[in-house]
């Protein structure tokens, strides 16, 4: 009902629903015990290994213990594995690997059942991860959980960029605010009380590029977060069309892969540094960029593993798969989740910042093509289409022309053909106004790149 009455509204009210979502969510996620914590991660920042190792494994044996004790998902897997709790009690880091990886399959599956602690805090509330390649995962959000989270990326993202949360931001990302691919100008909407521009990632083209930068003039934003693909080709219009930006703090991107090109255009559209930062709505790791331009791995968010296709340790310079167990979250765990993205640790493990943290090399992250609409918008990020449907493990959306899109969709039994492509078709003639062809393939499986990686979005325009 919310979402309708939303899409009727004129844009005056849909600022002031907007508004109100946010005076909620504002306090929700810094209020409580944010302040604490933001002090808290800053105390650690120049912990040195020996304390950070200290640090991981008392924090993993603490989790470990819990998920023993309340969790029935990992209650299941310690007594296949025999993981008793004398030995929890001694477990080393290193012992992890014993411990097998929880997929992505098996989260959708028992994320909001088994592998919900009976002792979970009831205060929260299921919030859904992208979902880039197929049904939604639901991360639980306690607000303390939801709090300590927003602490780190305060102190370790917006304070090394040089911002913070009270300062007027704009912001890229994929709510669709904007409900009609056809909508008229503004491109953009207000959070009044968090003192955020929320612009359109669906409507950037040559042709509104002008009434983007005009947002940023009139609501005096200071710096600019969100998607990456989208943050670039806003900037990349700007710088080609010649229009005045307002100059930035700091531009922060997340979501997809930052390739060096994307912050040279960023930097010279908004006269200020990029930063880059990783993490993820599973909120069980942050990388994210200093101001010496190190990536380096919090490690009082979560422990990072990096592994070939066996599983076992790559070598520092090697890219491989990022494997993640998160610290923060205990209504919820995630022990060494595959969470689907590729990461190169550096050789030299020394920073140049003197934190002795991980350093990484490279964020792979997702890679996915750029489509470019008959009107002329150029857009990423599809994975509202598949919002709320049942029975998709993976997807993929592959642009053959302008106006022509097929479908490769791997379903389970759950998935109901007539309504799920009935409600993508209409979801993409929203999102994309130019229609003509859609055509639906659901194959067992849809093959990963050469590389190994799985592309959610191919255009081949």
């Amino acid at each position: 009902m919310f979402e309708k009455l939303y899409a009727l509204s004129p844009v005056f009210l849909q600022n002031i629903m907007i508004s109100a979502y946010g005076y909620n969510w504002k306090s929700r996620r810094f209020g409580g015990v944010f302040n604490e914590h933001v002090e808290a991660f800053k105390s650690r920042e120049f912990y040195t290994k020996e304390q950070w190792n200290n640090y991981q494994e008392n924090a993993l044996r603490k989790l470990l213990l819990h998920c023993h004790q309340t969790v029935p998902y990992y209650q299941e897997v310690f007594k296949n594995i025999g993981l008793t709790v004398a030995e929890i009690n001694v477990f080393k880091l290193e012992d992890l690997n014993k411990i097998p990886p929880l997929t992505k399959e098996d989260f959708r599956k028992y994320g909001t059942t088994t592998l919900m602690s009976t002792a979970y805090n009831k205060k929260g509330t299921f919030l859904s991860t992208s979902g880039s390649s197929g049904t939604p995962s639901k991360i639980y959000f306690s607000e303390e959980f939801h709090q300590i989270w927003q602490a780190s990326i305060e102190a370790r993202v917006r304070n090394w960029a040089g911002v913070d949360y009270t300062m007027p931001r704009g912001m890229i990302g994929g709510r669709k605010i904007i409900t009609k691919a056809s909508a008229s100008p503004p491109f953009y909407r207000y959070n009044y009380f968090e003192k955020q521009t929320y612009f359109s990632a669906y409507h950037i083209s040559p042709e509104t590029v002008q009434g983007y930068v005009d947002g940023m003039y009139k609501n005096k934003v200071e710096w600019m977060n969100g998607y990456t693909v989208s943050n670039y080709l806003l900037a990349k219009f700007i710088n080609e069309l010649g229009i005045k930006a307002p100059r930035l703090k700091a531009v922060i991107t997340s979501s997809e892969k930052l390739l060096p090109a994307m912050r040279q255009e960023m930097e010279k559209a908004y006269g200020c540094k990029v930063y880059d930062s990783y993490s993820g709505n599973e909120a069980c790791g942050l990388i994210s960029e200093t101001p010496e331009a190190q990536l380096l791995f919090s490690p009082d968010t979560g422990i990072m593993e990096v592994v070939d296709e066996a599983l076992n340790p790559v070598e520092n310079g090697i890219e491989g798969e990022g494997i993640f167990t998160g610290l923060i979250n205990t209504d919820q765990p995630l022990i060494r989740y595959r969470i689907g993205d590729s990461i190169k640790m550096a050789q030299n493990q020394t920073s140049i910042c003197k934190r002795e943290m991980p350093v990484v090399e490279e964020i792979t992250g997702r890679i996915e093509d750029k489509v470019k609409t008959k009107d002329g918008k150029v857009m990423v990020r599809f994975h509202s289409l598949y919002y709320e449907i049942a029975g998709i493990r993976r997807a993929q959306i592959i642009q053959e022309s302008l106006t022509s899109f097929v479908f490769n969709i791997e379903i389970d039994e759950s998935y109901n053909v007539e309504k799920s492509e009935q409600l993508i078709t209409d979801r993409l003639r929203v999102q994309i106004r130019y229609v003509d062809s859609i055509k639906f393939n659901y194959p067992e499986s849809i093959p990963n790149e050469k590389s190994g990686k799985f592309k959610s979005v191919i255009s081949k325009i």
